[in-house]
């Protein structure tokens, strides 16, 4: 009978957490976070537009860039809200159907930079192995076609989590161990079985990003036994280039996402403090590393980006010098 009276089908509400045990210096730990932010935005929003405009980037490499940045950019504005709004105004609360909301959007954007993650290793495993045949298979309509799959895949996976949640008991008010909402997270303190919602959800994930995984590597081990077939040293080299990239994406967005989901259900002890950190790091670091990386790295992106800042700044001059011979 307590049981029944200490708990609900769905709490009113959830008291999010930035970073336990510091919130006195919240207010300086945001500028930062502010910063990385920042960063995340406008260096995605930047790939999109360059992507978007220049001609000579419509090739299915940069295609799948653009659905990468697309990804980080709308994980990014996911949540950016509840972060800022814990960190500058202290906003704790979320009600249950909010985080239901964020937490589909923070899993279905996390799993499709998988996916997206993924096809780009075909990218590369095309390009490198199977060079003749790169043009006529990854014609644009294949590659609507593949941005559709990955997209619905997402949906059918993903959208029963929220709806399995409504059926768990829920403490009155549960305080969560970061700023947004994360499976793992939500479920963890449930008066029912957390061990079948947790196995469930590792599951599906194990699922969709491990198969994700495992493609890249199998791509990977066949890029690099067709580049060990190459004979001149300068040309391994080069193929070896096109993809140093993708290898870095592929880390950066792994490693913290499989830490974190680790530490949530098989190390229970880790201190809250640490699970914060690990998760702001999955949530910041891809978006913020991506474009730089890529615009770094890639002579074409890096060209486009300056012709493009070089226009706009020209275009300024002129614009102001019609104002002064107005005057």
């Amino acid at each position: 009978m307590m049981i029944f009276n200490n708990t609900t089908s769905f709490p009113s509400t959830f008291l999010l957490t930035a970073f336990p045990g510091l919130e006195l210096a919240h207010v300086w730990i945001s500028i930062p976070v502010c910063c990385l932010y920042i960063i995340a935005l406008l260096g995605n929003s930047m790939i999109l537009f360059v992507i978007s405009v220049e001609q000579r980037l419509h090739k299915p490499m940069y295609y799948f860039l653009f659905m990468l940045s697309a990804a980080d950019l709308c994980l990014t504005i996911t949540t950016l809200p509840t972060v800022l709004g814990v960190l500058w105004f202290h906003a704790r609360e979320i009600s249950f159907k909010a985080c239901l909301i964020q937490m589909f959007f923070v899993h279905a954007f996390s799993f499709l930079e998988s996916s997206v993650l993924a096809v780009m290793a075909f990218d590369r495993f095309m390009a490198i192995c199977n060079p003749l045949k790169y043009a006529t298979v990854l014609k644009d309509r294949m590659i609507m076609v593949i941005g559709l799959f990955i997209c619905v895949r997402q949906l059918i996976f993903i959208f029963p989590i929220p709806l399995a949640l409504k059926s768990v008991s829920f403490q009155e008010r549960k305080e969560l161990s970061h700023p947004f909402c994360y499976h793992p997270d939500i479920i963890r303190d449930t008066y029912s079985n957390p061990w079948i919602n947790s196995f469930l959800g590792l599951f599906l994930q194990l699922y969709m990003t491990g198969t994700d995984l495992l493609f890249i590597l199998v791509s990977y081990v066949l890029i690099i036994r067709a580049v060990l077939s190459i004979v001149a040293p300068k040309k391994q080299k080069k193929a070896l280039n096109t993809c140093v990239c993708h290898i870095c994406a592929v880390t950066i967005f792994y490693v913290p996402m499989i830490s974190l989901s680790f530490t949530h259900r098989l190390l229970s002890s880790t201190p809250r403090v640490i699970c914060s950190i690990l998760a702001n790091v999955y949530l910041l670091l891809p978006p913020v590393l991506n474009p730089v990386i890529y615009s770094l790295k890639t002579r074409t992106i890096r060209q486009a980006m300056l012709q493009l800042l070089q226009t706009k700044g020209s275009w300024s001059r002129n614009v102001r010098g019609l104002r002064g011979s107005w005057d």
